[in-house]
C-alpha cells in the first residue's frame, strides 16, 4: 500500500444534506463528472434548518455551472426576484428613514468620484436613488428582466429569494438524477481514523463503514467532523455582532394579485431587525435580535407588530425560534476534512452571506482539489488564509450597517457604536474613506466578498460624513459626474416603461418558462 501522502483523491464525501451539503457535492460533480467520486451522506432524522431564502447574484452563475434549467428552479422552489435589499428605520429610526443597497453598480463607478458629485450637487437625493436606476425597480415593483430575457441572462443585475427546503431538495434530485452523486441515508456513529490523524471512515449505523479520500463537513452548527471530532474552534463575534437568535414565520399574502417585493426588506427594530422577503406564494418574515438586550417574548411581540403593520394576517403560527453562535472556525480545513457552510462558521443574515459563502467555498474546493493527498497541505493553507479573509469582511461589512447609525434610543444601538466593538481593519478603513470613497484599493482580492461599491451604498445611504470637496476641483470632473447622474435617470425611464411587474414575469415563467439561448 502506496503511503498516504501519495494516496490519490478519487473519492469525496460530503457529509450533511441541505442547502450547502447538496449545493456543494453539485459544484464537486459538476467540474469533475466521472473522474471523481462523490458521495453525499446524511442522517435520515435530521432536518434541514430551512432559513436563508435569499441569494447574490452569483447563484446564478452557480446554477448555470450545475447544468440545471432557470425554469425549472424557478418552478420547484417558489422562486422570486431579489435586486438588493432596502433599510428601513436603521439611520434614525424616522418614518423617512430608507435606503438601497442595489445589485447594480453605480452609473460610471469608477470613471469619476461619484459621491463627490452627489454631496456638491444632489445632497438632498438619497446617493442609491441618484446613481442607480435599480432602487427605482424595486419601489414600483418591478421585474429586473423580461419575458423574452434567456435564462440567466438579466437586464438588471440580479440574485433570488428561495424556499430553502425545497432548495435543498431540488439540489437532491438534480445531483442523484443528473450529476452521479451517491446519495446514502445513515447516521454517523463514529470517526474512524488513519495513523497519521486523517479520516478514514465514517462509522454508519445502517451501512457499516463509508470510507474516503476527503470528507466535506455540511454538517451545519454542531460541525461533527472539523468542530467536534478534530476540536477546531470558534471564533466568536459576539463582541462585535451582537445578535444570536431569531424568530422565523411564513405568512400568506392577502390576496392572490399582491405585489411581490424585488428586494429584501430589512427593518431596524430596538434590539434587531426584521427580515421580509416575497416570495411568489408567502413572505418569510422573521426578527434576528440580541438576546443580551431582549427577551424572546419581547421579540416575538416586535415581530407581531410588524407583521400587522405590513398588512399581515393578525392570526400567525407560533414562530420558529433559531440560536445561532456568530463566528467562523480557527481554520476551515485540516488534514483531509472541509468545513463548508455553518460547520464553518455562521454570521447574522443581514446581507444574505450564508449561501454566498457556500458557493465560494464549494467553487475554491472544487477548482483547486488536490489530486494526492500531499496536494492537500497546499490547498488547505491556501483555502485557510481565502475565508479567513472572506469572514473577516462579511463581519467588517456587517458591522458597517451598525456603526454608521445615529440611533441612540437604546442600548442595543448605543453598544453596536461603542469603539471596543468595531473591527481595527473597518476603523482605519473609515479613516480613509472620510477623505476618499471607497475603492479598488481598499478591496484588491479576486472575488471580494461585497465590492467596494457596496461599501459605498451602505455608507452613503447611511449618511455618512465624509469631505471629497478636492475631488470636484476640476469643473470637467463635476460634469462628468452629472453626465453619469443623467444617464442614471434616462435609463430609469427606459427601464420602468419596458418591464413588467415582479408578479406578471412570475407567473409568465409558471406558465412558459424562459427563453434558452
Amino acid at each position: 500500500m502506496p503511503p498516504i501522502s501519495a494516496r490519490t483523491v478519487n473519492h469525496v464525501v460530503v457529509v450533511g444534506g441541505g442547502s450547502a451539503g447538496w449545493l456543494t457535492a453539485a459544484i464537486i460533480a459538476a467540474e469533475h463528472g466521472a473522474g471523481l467520486r462523490v458521495t453525499l451522506l446524511e442522517s435520515p432524522d435530521v432536518a434541514p434548518v430551512g432559513v436563508g431564502e435569499g441569494t447574490w447574484p452569483s447563484m446564478r452563475d452557480t446554477l448555470s455551472r450545475i447544468g440545471v434549467s432557470e425554469s425549472a428552479f424557478f418552478r420547484a422552489c417558489d422562486v422570486s426576484f431579489k435586486q438588493g435589499s432596502r433599510f428601513n428605520g436603521w439611520v434614525d429610526g424616522s418614518d423617512n428613514d430608507y435606503y438601497f443597497h442595489p445589485f447594480v453598480l453605480p452609473q460610471g463607478y469608477g470613471e469619476v468620484n461619484l459621491a463627490a458629485g452627489w454631496q456638491r450637487q444632489h445632497a438632498d437625493i438619497p446617493f442609491a436613488d441618484l446613481v442607480s436606476f435599480q432602487p427605482h425597480l424595486c419601489m414600483h415593483g418591478k421585474a429586473p428582466k423580461q419575458a423574452t430575457t434567456p435564462e440567466f441572462a438579466a437586464v438588471a443585475n440580479y440574485g433570488y429569494h428561495l424556499d430553502a427546503g425545497k432548495f435543498g431538495v431540488f439540489l437532491r434530485e438534480h445531483c442523484t438524477g443528473r450529476l452521479g452523486v451517491h446519495h446514502v441515508l445513515a447516521h454517523v456513529d463514529g470517526i474512524n481514523a488513519h495513523d497519521n490523524g486523517d479520516i478514514a471512515s465514517l462509522q454508519t449505523r445502517q451501512h457499516g463503514a463509508l470510507a474516503g479520500d476527503l470528507f466535506v463537513d455540511c454538517t451545519g452548527s454542531q460541525s461533527l467532523l472539523l468542530g467536534k471530532h478534530y476540536g477546531v474552534g470558534l471564533l466568536s463575534q459576539r463582541h462585535v455582532l451582537f445578535n444570536d437568535s431569531a424568530l422565523a414565520v411564513q405568512i400568506p399574502y392577502p390576496a392572490a394579485n399582491t405585489p411581490i417585493a424585488s428586494q429584501t426588506i430589512s427593518t431596524a427594530q430596538d434590539s434587531g431587525w426584521i427580515w421580509d422577503i416575497g416570495l411568489p406564494t408567502r413572505r418569510g418574515i422573521g426578527h434576528v435580535y440580541s438576546s443580551a438586550h431582549t427577551s424572546d417574548e419581547q421579540a416575538e411581540l416586535a415581530l407581531r407588530a410588524y407583521i400587522a403593520r405590513s398588512g399581515g394576517p393578525a392570526d400567525i403560527a407560533t414562530p420558529r425560534k433559531l440560536s445561532f453562535q456568530p463566528g467562523y472556525r480557527e481554520r476551515f480545513w485540516h488534514r483531509n476534512c472541509v468545513a463548508i457552510g455553518q460547520s464553518a462558521g455562521f454570521i447574522e443574515p443581514l446581507e444574505a452571506s450564508a449561501l454566498a459563502m457556500v458557493e465560494l467555498a464549494a467553487a475554491m474546493l472544487a477548482d483547486g482539489m488536490p489530486a494526492t493527498r500531499a496536494g492537500m497541505e497546499v490547498a488547505a493553507a491556501r483555502f485557510n488564509d481565502a475565508f479567513t479573509y472572506r469572514w473577516e469582511r462579511v463581519i467588517d461589512f456587517l458591522k458597517l450597517h451598525y456603526v454608521l447609525s445615529k440611533r441612540r434610543d437604546t442600548a442595543y444601538w448605543r453598544d453596536n457604536c461603542e469603539p471596543a466593538a468595531l473591527p481595527a481593519r473597518l476603523r482605519d478603513l473609515l479613516t480613509v474613506w472620510r477623505e476618499q470613497p471607497p475603492s479598488r484599493y481598499d478591496l484588491y482580492r479576486i472575488e471580494e466578498v461585497f465590492p467596494s461599491a457596496s461599501y459605498q451604498y451602505v455608507l452613503y445611504g447611511m449618511g455618512f460624513v465624509a469631505d471629497y470637496g478636492n475631488a470636484m476641483r476640476h469643473a470637467d470632473r463635476a460634469e462628468r459626474a452629472a453626465g453619469y447622474f443623467r444617464e442614471a435617470a434616462t435609463l430609469t425611464g427606459r427601464m420602468l416603461a419596458a418591464l413588467p411587474s415582479n408578479r406578471e414575469l412570475l407567473e409568465h415563467i409558471q406558465r412558459h418558462g424562459m427563453h434558452t439561448i
